[in-house]
Order: structure tokens, then sequence, then C-alpha cells
């Protein structure tokens, strides 16, 4: 967890985070072990002890390296990934196939040709193009498909409009109310290379209330229902996704994972008892609630520049390239002066970044006095930062570091300029010749 020590410096998971930074240097991305290793145990503990048969599978799309994949793997989560990459990342760490997830509204031909050789647990299918697609594929790789239909219940959630998924207007999945859900699992339970196993449902990403879990299990519920009365689908599996928001600012009061468990496990046993229908294994898939307040990006501060009577910026060397979200999600942050960690914030600024955007990282925070080479370190940076991370400016990814206990860990290497050019290439007809050469000398005079 964070701490200050006794030389004013920010702690994380026990390592001093001036030290990182001069040995790995900045960016720097983060990451607390024990704090992901005990959400994890409480997904598991507070779910496993409301409800028959749970299972809790990461949603590796937050963060994923090898190293993530071991460590879900030793804590008996399950995965949920959504493209060839995630899935080739968790195979190359030993993630057991029959525990992975495999979800996109778009999967290619690679996609489901590794999903069905590796023998992934379930495929959900997003549509009914989908569903014919897969049951080629099965058929011309004779096997057969173990799937869950990912259905749209129709709730609108408070949050981002950007992260909304289960609403009525959506790319994903198939409409209840549409009939387009029904015409799935009509088609699924008639065709001969898939097994349906059950339905999916995700209503949307950073939830800071759980009404909203309890009108999709509602509808899922009623649909189920009705689902079992009039095609006799019997549901071993409900998914009913991830979502739960995690505290940001100060003012983000999200709910706790025993509360979102006392939300959904009466709730759906209620709503499973009044249609008397069999108890289905439940099924959720957290991402950001697992990693994002483990992770802390360190930066270093290279200008602060005032402006008379208006605002004084500080400017850090990295932003938009290692975290896109306050440009896509209008995500808010706050961060704390890592080598200055004691010292009373006293000064408004705007965090910029270096980019050639006006690329704002943290639009208005408060923090310690601070001048050119010390350290910001932003909080609840775990989930969607390094995985959205980008090489925009040509700029390098940061390195990923694990700690524990006192002891850092590297998962992922920084890049390296050479990094940047290793897959360019320059066709013939551009390579330099002596003209050229020459042309360059005579301009350099």
């Amino acid at each position: 967890m964070l701490r200050v020590n006794d030389r004013g410096h920010l702690v994380v998971g026990g390592c001093d985070t001036v030290e990182l930074a001069h040995k790995y240097g900045t960016p720097l991305y983060l990451y607390d072990e024990e704090a992901i290793r005990s959400r994890c145990r409480e997904y598991i503990t507070e779910f496993g002890s409301r409800y028959p048969s749970v299972e809790i599978a990461y949603a590796s799309k937050a963060a994923l390296t090898k190293g993530f994949a071991r460590l879900m793997e030793q804590e008996g989560m399950a995965l949920d990934v959504a493209s060839a990459g995630e899935l080739y990342t968790a195979l190359q760490a030993d993630f057991p196939p029959e525990r992975i997830k495999m979800h996109g509204n778009f999967k290619s031909n690679l996609e489901y040709r590794m999903s069905l050789e590796t023998g992934v647990g379930r495929i959900v299918v997003d549509s009914l193009i989908e569903l014919q697609q897969l049951n080629c594929w099965a058929h011309k790789m004779d096997t057969r498909a173990d799937i869950l239909i990912r259905v749209r219940p129709g709730v609108d959630t408070h949050t981002h409009d950007r992260i909304q998924t289960g609403q009525v207007d959506s790319k994903f999945g198939l409409g209840i109310y549409g009939g387009e859900a029904r015409d799935a699992i009509w088609r699924a339970l008639e065709y001969d290379a898939v097994n349906l196993r059950g339905l999916h449902c995700h209503i949307g990403s950073q939830l800071l209330e759980t009404d909203a879990f309890e009108r999709a299990i509602d509808h899922m519920v009623e649909f189920l229902a009705r689902m079992h009365d009039e095609l006799g689908l019997e549901c071993e599996d409900l998914d009913l996704g991830g979502g739960l928001g995690i505290r940001y600012t100060e003012k983000d009061e999200p709910p706790t994972v025993a509360d979102l468990a006392e939300t959904i496990c009466p709730r759906l046993l209620a709503k499973l008892d009044e249609h008397r229908l069999s108890y289905p294994r439940l099924i959720l898939e957290p991402g950001r609630s697992i990693v994002g307040e483990a992770g802390v990006t360190l930066y270093t501060i290279g200008v602060i520049k005032q402006i008379p009577d208006l605002r004084t910026y500080v400017a850090i060397d990295g932003g938009l390239s290692d975290n896109p979200r306050p440009a896509l999600y209008d995500a808010v942050y706050e961060a704390v002066v890592a080598n200055r960690a004691g010292d009373e914030p006293t000064e408004w600024v705007r965090v910029a970044g270096k980019h050639c955007e006006t690329d704002t990282l943290i639009d208005d925070t408060c923090i310690a006095p601070c001048e050119p080479g010390d350290l910001l370190a932003v909080f609840g940076t775990g989930a969607y930062n390094y995985a959205m991370s980008s090489n925009y400016n040509r700029f390098t990814r940061p390195a990923v570091v694990l700690c524990c206990a006192g002891e850092d860990h590297l998962l992922v290497e920084r890049e390296s300029l050479s990094d940047l050019v290793a897959q360019d290439r320059v066709p013939r007809h551009l390579e330099p010749t002596k003209v050229d050469e020459q042309r360059c000398a005579d301009a350099r005079g």
C-alpha cells in the first residue's frame, strides 16, 4: 500500500519511488503486488460465500503482461481476453486455456483458430454472423465450441458515454427486446458444432453505483426464464461482466467488493427462485477494480510555467502516450510530488504532458511546491494506462515494475529508441544515394 517514509518519499509496495525512478527512469508504471492479490482474494471470498458456484475472470484488457497472467493464475482467477495478442500472452505464460474466455465483437480467423486449437473454456459470441462463422470453423476443425451468447439487456448506466456497453444502442452483443438474442439462442441450439453453455452481459465500466447491476439481473433472469420455457434453454453459466468503479479522486465513493456481492448474489438468487430456475454458475469479469488503484505512474517534472493571474503549468516527461484516458474519457486523477510527499500541498497547477497536443494529464490539482527534476506520482493508473499506451510522437513506452515487500520486479522493459524503428522498412527507391549524400553534405556547409 501507499505510504510516506522518513525521507519524505512516496513508497509503493514497500519500495521507495525515488529510488525506483533512479533505477528504471521515468515515465514509469508501478504496481503494488499485494494490493492486486488482496483484491483477487476479496472477489473470490465475498462472492463465493454468498452464491453456490462462482468464477472470477480477470478482464485482461485492463493490464496484461505475462507476469500479470502468472499472478492471476496463482490466485485462482480465470481470464477474459479479447484479441489474439491477449490470448497469446496468456498462453505464453502457461495460463490454463480452460480458464480463458475469448471475447470480442469481431473475431478474426486467427482468433477463431487459436481459440479452438487451444481449447479455451468459453467463446463469447457477439453476433449472428459470428455464431455462424464459429460453427463453420468448429466443423472444419472437427471440434465443438463451448459458447456464451452476449446479450444487451437494455440497461443505461451512470458513467461516461464511451464506456457504456449494455444499452440498446451498442456495438456489443445481441438485443433482448429486438429479438436478436432469442434468434441466436435458437440457432445455437440447432447448430451441431457449438455447445451453448449460457449467457453473458456487460453493462459498462467505472460504475459507482450498484443499482444498474440489479436492473441487469432482473432483465437477464426474466429473459432466461422465457428462453427456458420457449426453447428449452438450460443455462449452465450466467456471466454478468465487470464494471465496478474505483476511487480516482477524493470525490469518488465506489462500492466495495462486499457491497457488490451483497447486491448481486441475493438479487440473483431471489430472481432465479421466483422463476423456478436452477442456479447457473455465476461468472464475473472485474478488471479495473483489480488493478486500478494498485497502479501509480511516476514522471519527472521538467518545466514549470506561470501565466500571471491565470494558472501554473507543470510539464512532465510523459502524458498522452502513456495515459490517453483524460483525452478519451475526461478522466480525472490526483497526484503528489513523490520526493516531497510529506510536504503540504499548497500550489494549484495544471499538469501538462510533453506531446505536440493540448496534452493535459490533470486539469487542476493541488500539490506541494515543486522544482524541475522533482518526481510527480499520479495515482489510480493501474488500469488502461499501460494497456492503452502508444508511441505517439515516437515516444518509447515506459517500463512496468511490480513492487512487493520492498522488492521491485521488472515486468516489462522500457522500450529503446532502436525498438521504435525495429519494424520500419525503407523501400529501395527511397534509400540514400551518393547524390543524396553529397546534397546533404553541401547543405551542412
